[in-house]
């Protein structure tokens, strides 16, 4: 029997119950975190539509993954101001609230962004 220790399989079992507990509407999008070793990206979902209402990441950027966190949460919260949204669910997609998680979601609250 193969065992279910792997980080990334505790992680899509941390999502799984959070993705039940929590959903995006056209009032409260979800704002979705994905966090990889090199990069840090976000997208802001209407799951009753089941569409993506805008997306951001740091790929195109250079300096320190803090900065690039910080970055996205910045362009994605000017993002959704432009679209007339202030408010979203925050989806941090398994990963812990903290590092470059907390960093993106503080930058995203000091743009005006509120969840």
């Amino acid at each position: 029997m193969k065992s279910k220790n792997t980080k990334t399989e505790k992680r899509m079992r941390l999502k799984k119950k959070i993705r039940m507990r929590i959903s995006g509407s056209a009032a409260r999008p979800r704002l979705s975190v994905f966090r990889s070793n090199r990069y840090i990206y976000v997208q802001v979902v209407d799951d009753a539509k089941q569409m993506t209402i805008a997306a951001a990441s740091d790929a195109t950027q250079s300096g320190t993954k803090v900065a690039g966190a910080e970055f996205v949460g910045k362009t994605i919260a000017k993002l959704l101001k432009e679209k007339g949204v202030s408010e979203v669910v925050f989806d941090r997609g398994g990963f812990k609230y903290a590092g470059r998680v907390k960093i993106l979601a503080d930058a995203a609250r000091a743009e005006g962004l509120k969840f």
